[in-house]
């Protein structure tokens, strides 16, 4: 059965996600980052998480080789942010405040959380490869609400009180 692949990714959007800067630090010491929203939680015990990302990106190699990386999970007010390192080309650090984390991987100084991680595992998805992280350091604010994307765009979350 052939699906119609168009129809199946605006299905697909349909599902709301949220916007993620995957970064890693490159043998040659030159840092690499980018935006990326297939992010999901794998298992607590031990700590896994896991990012899809493209074989068709530029980077693709330097994160396919890399021993670490962090996911850095973007606040609602970053859409400038997501969409510079979403971008091919530019230098996607300059201005950037970040730093280096445990592992040396470069951490985003503004953003809702982040989680270090080392390459546990990959695994082949396709067009995409799947990278498992086993998470080594975490920190995560509740200031601020996250950047989501909902049907090919940017959106935002409702306020809502939690049913308790």
């Amino acid at each position: 059965m052939d699906l119609d692949q168009k129809a199946f990714r605006t299905a697909l959007s349909h599902f709301v996600t949220g916007v993620t800067v995957v970064t890693t630090l490159c043998k040659n010491g030159s840092k690499q980052g980018i935006t990326a929203n297939s992010f999901n939680s794998v298992s607590l015990d031990p700590p896994l998480i896991l990012v899809s990302l493209a074989r068709s990106l530029g980077c693709f190699k330097h994160f396919e080789t890399c021993t670490a990386f962090a996911v850095n999970l973007l606040r609602a007010d970053q859409v400038d942010l997501s969409n510079r390192f979403a971008s091919r080309g530019a230098d996607k650090w300059s201005g950037v405040s970040h730093y280096a984390g445990c592992s040396g991987v470069p951490i985003l100084a503004d953003r809702l959380a982040v989680f270090e991680c080392v390459t546990h595992a990959q695994h082949d998805g396709g067009d995409h490869i799947i990278i498992l992280g086993k998470v080594v350091h975490f920190e995560a604010e509740s200031e601020h609400h996250p950047l989501v994307y909902f049907r090919g765009r940017y959106s935002q979350i409702a306020r809502h009180q939690s049913a308790e």
